[in-house]
């Protein structure tokens, strides 16, 4: 196994582009991480990082067997994977993307649900607020409610998402309320940076898109809700955000007779990690967890559906 754990740090290494780094997250000392790539460049005779005082960057063999070695410790990891689930357990490294807010108040939790489950498993859970590719970017899964799908990889639909149209009662009292959706041309209006400046509503007359030039764009979905509970604009909110607010009269909708279509939380596989079992059974869980969707915020289970 020593080759496996010199390919082990090679890859954090290269990932940290720090030596330190690598030493924290495998739990030994820089001198080890040093000693395992210097292994590994004596065996190929190439050296795989350019190394200064002040920054590492990886050489160009370097990054010609990242991806390679990256792939056979993936592959291996599977095996002993496929060998401890025979034993009755889950073993292994799951990497993960997750949204933000949502990412926070849902996902976040439910995998630590997850782990409490299989206390062999080790996740890796990072924030992007963005649309990823995970076959091309290296994760085992990405979570998050975009449209985007790619190539060679399985969208899993876990549960729909409404969305609402609204503003706090005091924005419409000094700048007008809309009557038709072109009137927001000439309003403020607040965005989600993720979901980007076009808004598509259903109307009485069919479908309509809104190219905007919003007062405010932002990845922060609570910054979003709470700018516009402070009267700064008409804004699209998830219902699991707004609809405490709309209920309490703290916001109001807008445009009633417009619908704004739902989207969907989704699970993006790669094909080729879809029938791990580590993977199958999170699928598995996640599915069974958001079955009945998203409890707002501000309601307990009690009063509103649970989620596993």
């Amino acid at each position: 196994m020593d080759l496996y754990e010199n390919f082990r740090a090679f890859v954090t290494a290269a990932e940290s582009a720090s030596f330190s780094a690598a030493a924290r997250k495998l739990n030994v000392v820089p001198s080890v991480i040093a000693k395992r790539v210097q292994d590994l460049e004596q065996r190929i005779q190439a050296p795989l990082f350019m190394r200064t005082t002040r920054s590492m960057e990886l050489t160009d063999v370097g990054e010609g067997y990242l991806l390679e070695i990256k792939n056979l410790l993936s592959n291996t990891d599977d095996v002993l994977s496929g060998l401890s689930k025979n034993r009755g357990h889950l073993e292994g490294h799951i990497k993960i993307k997750i949204p933000g807010t949502l990412g926070q108040l849902y996902l976040s939790p439910a995998l630590q649900d997850f782990m409490l489950l299989h206390p062999n498993l080790h996740l890796e859970i990072l924030q992007v607020d963005r649309s990823v590719n995970p076959l091309e970017e290296g994760f085992d899964l990405a979570l998050g409610a975009l449209p985007e799908s790619y190539g060679g990889v399985v969208d899993i639909p876990l549960c729909a998402l409404d969305r609402h149209l609204c503003a706090a009662p005091s924005y419409l009292q000094t700048h007008g309320t809309p009557q038709q959706a072109s009137d927001l041309y000439a309003l403020d209006t607040l965005v989600y940076a993720t979901s980007g400046s076009r808004w598509q509503l259903m109307g009485p007359q069919g479908p309509v898109i809104l190219d905007l030039k919003p007062r405010i764009k932002t990845t922060d979905g609570h910054g979003l809700l709470e700018s516009t509970r402070k009267g700064m604009g008409i804004a699209v909110i998830a219902s699991y955000l707004s609809t405490p607010d709309l209920k309490s009269g703290q916001l109001v909708e807008v445009l009633p007779g417009y619908r704004v279509p739902q989207i969907w939380l989704k699970a993006l596989v790669p094909e080729r990690r879809l029938q791990l079992p580590r993977i199958k059974e999170l699928i598995e869980f996640l599915q069974h967890h958001f079955s009945q969707g998203l409890m707002p915020l501000g309601t307990s289970k009690s009063t509103s559906q649970t989620l596993s």
